[in-house]
């Protein structure tokens, strides 16, 4: 194989994926590692001045592609893992993070943007290449670009040991998710969906052994602890679930020294830099100020959300004692006790709904929502694919294309859980004259077609794709040319889930359920009657909700803010659990060690940012609710302000542009049910 082979050097507009293999990474990321290295040296001699343009050229040029390649990479590993690609990712992934590390901490180069920022050009420069050139500045003092000597020296280590030890992380999760199988009788599968049923049966059939095959994979485990009615069955795989990549399970797949380690790298990081605390650090770039600031803010949503938490388990254990002989309600009862509470008191079953939710249905009323809101065309196109299952689309508006995505739907083996939006490329005016366009990838993990029907998602996962697509759109609409706050690039972590909750409040609307929804057998859309229930269960269960989501923000802040929180994780975990929590863990749960979000995702001190992004959410999604979830004038004023701007000016400024006004949290607790 020669360098003109390898399909990860191959500069198409998209990737062949079908061609891609293990062995084309090491020689595809040598190169280009070869190339950026050279363009940094000759970026920061004498014979290139201190000019945006001719920085750019010289340097953007080859790292984006470098950058870009390894995404490719990395987006495989994450959706198409195998041993030989997790190796070669492995081997590669030391080299890539060094010299990212030393690009970000270069003095000479850090001394080549102070010089363009002083400048009199610099008082000529676009908006849009201001917040780049300031978001640059700012970064290279966070990538520790003024530390001398043995400091510089410890920070690169530090950066190349969290880049591993975060991998090892999301490996470990997936390697237990993955190991875990369960062969079962069918019979003891009783209220258990037929799809979910018809799918272990075909899982059992593939592995050659008789009755059903039982996952962790989000399919075959959320539908069972809501439905099925052997309560021994619930507790074992619930177990499995809540202790996976941890002390009570294989030694080689456990995660607690490396979050222990992280958690220490991340303090010394801070340090290293002049914050008190990782949590100090991590805020410089987003919209909360202080740690204080995000604790007083988590607190004070639990505490508007704890007193509904606290009616709804009386009610969940009332009616597991009187009406399910379940007088000790345990963890692994709770999700099967609401879904029978809810049955009974609205007689709303999520199954029921679930058959109206056919794929084809939801796509083309997701796509329809879009193309009438934001004016823009959503079309299929070939391309190539990592697998068989997914589909690729381009988006135009007019007679020009503006985008594309990739959707890859479908939970299976080798696919990491949950769902995210990642980008393939982002929008940039390339010095070289052209005009690169985003491409998006899509993921989410819900359960493939079984029975020769179209595939079926529960309402959660109407919302979740709602969400993904909501970044999708964030990433590929933008307007912006400056490839470093185009899109999301930019945006505080704080605010980047603005758009991606915006777009969930959508799906409970009726006049977009009845473009969404198809029965699989009848063809009829969602009844009025059937949709009245669904609403009327809609803040069934959301103050429990809303306080695990503040559980999770509390534990990760104090994880990130309290000295010595790394020898104490648990305990921490514990106290976060009954300060906010009505009802207490069980002893064994370990949701820390896969909380990827943490310590894989890029999350650290932020997961707060849900909460925090979706006070702008549910007032942005306010002004649909005044003038009308149609309004193509709405419509356009979002796009333009929030979704176009991309990262190019805080993220404040936008919501203020489609507003007019500051944020008001009262939108927040009445989506929530809390006023």
């Amino acid at each position: 194989m020669t360098l003109t082979d390898n399909p990860l050097l191959q500069g198409s507009e998209m990737p062949d994926f079908t061609a891609i293999r293990p062995e084309h990474v090491k020689p595809a990321i040598d190169a280009l590692l070869a190339e950026a290295e050279a363009a940094l040296e000759r970026a920061v001699g004498p014979d290139v001045p201190a000019d945006h343009d001719t920085l750019t050229l010289v340097l953007d040029v080859p790292v984006e592609r470098l950058r870009r390649t390894w995404s490719h990479v990395n987006h495989l590993q994450a959706v198409a893992d195998t041993p030989a690609l997790r190796a070669a990712h492995a081997e590669a992934l030391p080299r890539f993070t060094d010299f990212t590390t030393r690009l970000g901490a270069d003095a000479r180069l850090y001394a080549k943007y102070k010089a363009v920022a002083a400048s009199p050009a610099a008082a000529e420069m676009k908006p849009a290449q201001r917040k780049a050139l300031s978001d640059t500045l700012r970064d290279f003092v966070l990538g520790g670009a003024d530390l001398q000597g043995a400091q510089r020296a410890r920070y690169a280590a530090i950066q190349e040991r969290c880049s591993a030890l975060s991998k090892a992380f999301g490996d470990h999760v997936l390697d237990a998710t993955d190991a875990f199988k369960l062969d079962v009788d069918e019979a003891l599968l009783e209220g258990v969906p037929d799809d979910v049923r018809q799918a272990a049966r075909d899982a059992a059939a593939t592995a050659g052994v008789p009755g059903c095959r039982l996952t962790l994979q989000a399919p075959c485990y959320i539908p069972l602890m809501q439905y099925a009615g052997n309560r021994i069955l619930r507790e074992q795989l619930y177990r499995a679930y809540s202790t996976r990549a941890s002390d009570i399970g294989p030694a080689e797949l456990d995660n607690t020294e490396l979050m222990r380690e992280l958690l220490e790298l991340r303090a010394e990081e801070a340090a290293l830099l002049g914050h008190p605390s990782f949590a100090h650090l991590a805020l410089v770039p987003k919209m909360a100020g202080t740690p204080d600031e995000v604790l007083a803010f988590v607190r004070d949503l639990a505490r508007r959300a704890r007193p509904a938490a606290e009616r709804e388990l009386a009610e969940l254990r009332e009616y597991a004692s009187s009406e399910l002989g379940l007088p000790d309600m345990q963890a692994w009862d709770r999700h099967f006790v609401a879904e029978k509470l809810k049955q009974a008191r609205y007689d709303f079953s999520s199954q029921e709904v679930k058959r109206y939710f056919t794929e084809p249905a939801v796509l083309q009323g997701l796509f329809g929502l879009v193309e009438t809101l934001f004016e823009v065309a959503i079309r299929p196109e070939a391309a190539p694919v990592w697998h068989e299952s997914v589909r690729f689309f381009r988006v135009w508006r007019g007679s020009t294309p503006v985008a594309a995505f990739y959707l890859d739907p479908y939970a299976r083996a080798g696919k990491q859980s949950g769902a995210w939006m990642d980008d393939s490329r982002a929008r940039w005016r390339r010095p070289e004259g052209h005009l690169q366009l985003p491409v998006a990838h899509l993921i989410c993990n819900y359960a493939p077609p079984v029975g020769g029907q179209p595939a079926l998602l529960t309402h959660d996962d109407v919302i979740t794709l709602f969400h993904e697509f909501g970044h999708g759109l964030h990433h590929m609409l933008t307007q912006v040319d400056e490839l470093g706050v185009s899109g999301i690039s930019g945006v505080e972590w704080d605010a980047v889930e603005l758009p991606s909750q915006f777009m969930e409040n959508f799906c409970w609307e009726w006049e977009v359920l009845q473009d969404l929804t198809r029965h699989v057998e009848t063809g009829q859309a969602l009844p009025r009657e059937l949709f009245e229930r669904m609403v009327a269960a809609r803040h069934f269960g959301t103050g429990l909700h809303l306080l695990r989501q503040c559980e999770f923000s509390l534990f990760d802040m104090r994880l990130h803010s309290e000295a010595a929180a790394a020898g104490r994780l648990r305990l921490v975990c514990d106290e976060v659990n009954a300060e906010l929590q009505p009802m207490r863990a069980p002893d064994f749960l370990r949701y820390p060690h896969s909380f990827g979000h943490l310590f894989d995702g890029g999350y650290a001190a932020g997961y707060y940012g849900y909460a925090w992004a979706e006070v702008l959410s549910a007032d942005a999604y306010s002004a649909f609710e005044e003038a009308g979830i149609f309004d193509a004038a709405t419509g356009r004023r979002f796009r333009e302000h929030v979704l176009e701007v991309g990262g190019s000016r805080p993220a404040i400024e936008s919501f203020r542009a489609f507003r007019g006004r500051e944020p008001e949290l009262e939108a927040l607790l009445r989506h929530q049910g809390l006023t």
